[in-house]
C-alpha cells in the first residue's frame, strides 16, 4: 500500500471514530523481543522506541520490548533467541545477517522485522524483495548493491590509488556477497580489493596491519554490529595508519573517519516500527515486501582530509549532503 493512502485511510478512520482505535490500543498490552549482537543501545535503537511512541505503542502503558543483548558474542544467539519465543513475544524486531538468523532458527512463527540487512534475499533470509514469505520481513541495506558506488566515490577522491581495502566481519554469510561485488566493480575499475576479516576487537590492529603489508591506498569498512560497537577504535587506526576510509552510516564520518556514504540508518529502525505496527494490527510478514532505502547520506569530514593530506575535490563536496568542517 502506498504510505500516502495508508496516511489517509488511518486518517479517515480516526475521524469516524475518533476514540475507539486509541482505546482499542490502550486495553491491550503488546509484548515484542528486542534482538541484538550489539552490547547495548545506540541512536538507532532510540529512533525506533520512540517511532513507536509516536504510532501510539508506549513502554509501560500498552508496550513491553524485552531487550536481548549479545555484546558481540555471536554464539549467545540462539540462547537469547530462545528466550524470547519463550516469552511469547508477537514481534521479534532484529537487525544484521547472523541475528536474524539466530531468530529465524528459532521460530518460523513469530514474524521478524528487520532494521537492517545487507542482502536478504543473497543470504537467503527471504524468498524475494518483494513476496518474502515466511515470517521473515523489514528492511535492506544494498550493501552490495552500493559496493560499485563506495568504490567510485573512492576513486574520484584518489584516482591514482589501485589497491582498495575492505575490513569485514569473517563468519558473516552476506560478507562473500559483499567481497564478490566488491571485486566486481573493482575490476571494472582497474582497482584490486583487498579483504581483511576480523571476528572480534582484538583482531582490529592485526587487520591493519595486514593492510599495511598489502599496500592498500584506502579503506571502506563494511557495517556489521562489530563495526559499530568498535567505531570509534577503526576510526583512529584508520588515521594512525594514515589511510582514507570510507564507511556506510555518517556516525563513523561524525566520529572523525574520511566519508560516509549510505542509507539513513536511523530512518530505517523507524520504518522498522512501521512494520511492527501493520504485523501487531494483523498483517503477515510474508506478504509484507521488504523496504529498500530511498535516502541516502554523503558524509565527507574535511578535518580528517585535511590531516591526511587529501584535497577533495570540489564536485564531491558539492554533492555532499555534509561537510563536516
Amino acid at each position: 500500500m502506498d504510505r500516502r493512502t495508508f496516511v489517509l485511510s488511518t486518517a479517515f478512520g480516526a475521524l469516524a471514530d475518533p476514540f475507539a482505535a486509541w482505546a482499542q490500543r490502550e486495553s491491550k498490552v503488546h509484548r515484542i523481543g528486542y534482538l541484538s549482537l550489539r552490547a547495548g543501545p545506540i541512536q538507532q535503537d532510540k529512533a525506533f522506541v520512540q517511532a513507536m511512541r509516536e504510532l501510539g505503542y508506549v513502554e509501560g502503558r500498552n508496550l513491553i520490548i524485552d531487550y536481548r543483548w549479545a555484546a558481540e558474542k555471536e554464539e549467545q544467539l540462539p540462547e537469547l533467541a530462545a528466550e524470547l519465543v519463550a516469552l511469547k513475544a508477537e514481534v521479534i524486531v532484529t537487525a544484521a545477517t547472523p541475528v536474524v538468523n539466530a531468530a529465524k532458527r528459532a521460530t518460523s512463527a513469530i514474524p521478524i522485522v528487520m532494521a537492517n540487512v545487507a542482502d536478504p534475499v543473497g543470504s537467503g533470509l527471504v524468498t524475494s524483495l518483494g513476496h518474502p514469505g515466511g515470517n521473515v520481513t523489514g528492511m535492506t541495506l544494498l550493501s552490495t548493491d552500493l559496493a560499485g558506488k563506495r568504490l567510485q566515490l573512492m576513486h574520484e577522491i584518489l584516482p591514482r590509488a589501485t589497491r582498495i581495502g575492505v575490513l569485514a566481519l569473517g563468519g558473516l554469510s552476506a560478507t562473500p556477497l559483499l567481497l564478490a561485488a566488491m571485486r566486481a566493480a573493482g575490476q571494472t575499475m582497474n582497482l584490486e580489493v583487498n579483504a581483511q576479516l576480523v571476528t572480534k576487537p582484538e583482531e582490529l590492529p592485526g587487520a591493519f596491519t595486514g593492510f599495511q603489508r598489502a599496500g592498500v591506498h584506502a579503506l571502506i569498512v563494511q557495517l556489521s554490529p562489530l563495526t559499530i560497537e568498535q567505531q570509534l577504535a577503526i576510526v583512529e587506526l584508520a588515521a594512525q595508519h594514515r589511510l582514507p576510509a570510507m564507511y556506510e552510516i555518517r556516525s563513523f564520518a561524525d566520529a572523525g573517519g574520511l566519508i560516509a556514504y549510505g542509507p539513513d540508518s536511523v530512518i530505517m529502525y523507524r520504518r522498522a516500527a512501521i512494520y511492527v505496527d501493520k504485523i501487531l494490527k494483523g498483517a503477515k510478514p510474508g506478504d509484507l515486501p521488504i523496504e529498500q532505502p530511498t535516502k541516502f547520506e554523503f558524509v565527507i569530514n574535511l578535518k580528517t582530509a585535511n590531516a591526511l593530506g587529501l584535497t577533495i575535490p570540489q564536485s564531491l563536496l558539492l554533492r555532499a549532503d555534509e561537510v563536516i568542517q
